[in-house]
């Protein structure tokens, strides 16, 4: 069955550095783009980055851009979101995903919690 799994959150100052892994399987991992969203409290799900299956095309929420790079490596079924200079509005629950396959199936990782404070 499909899975993703996250890793990599936690607390950090403002300014630091964090970088998230989504480990993926039961499925074509190099034949779908991948997402990263984030939902803070009270908040929609919102979309952070995209990266194409493999990995020529990338797209980033406004909020992000020149902080957060995404990439992915198909050989290890894995897809990153290194996220630079983060801010206390960046705290958030962040979530990886993958879009929907010819069943109409699509999937989300369990969260990985980034909180930004001093």
């Amino acid at each position: 069955q499909v899975q993703l799994v996250e890793s990599g959150g936690g607390l950090v100052q403002p300014g630091g550095s964090l970088r998230l892994s989504c480990a993926a399987s039961g499925f074509t991992f190099s034949s779908y783009a991948m997402s990263w969203y984030r939902q803070a409290p009270g908040k929609e799900r919102d979309l952070v980055a995209v990266i194409s299956s493999i990995g020529g095309i990338t797209s980033y929420a406004d909020s992000v851009k020149g902080r957060f790079t995404i990439s992915r490596d198909n050989a290890k079924n894995t897809v990153y979101l290194q996220m630079n200079s983060l801010k206390p509005e960046d705290t958030a629950v962040y979530y990886c995903y993958r879009p929907r396959d010819v069943t109409m199936n699509d999937y989300w990782g369990q969260g990985t919690q980034v909180t930004v404070s001093s």
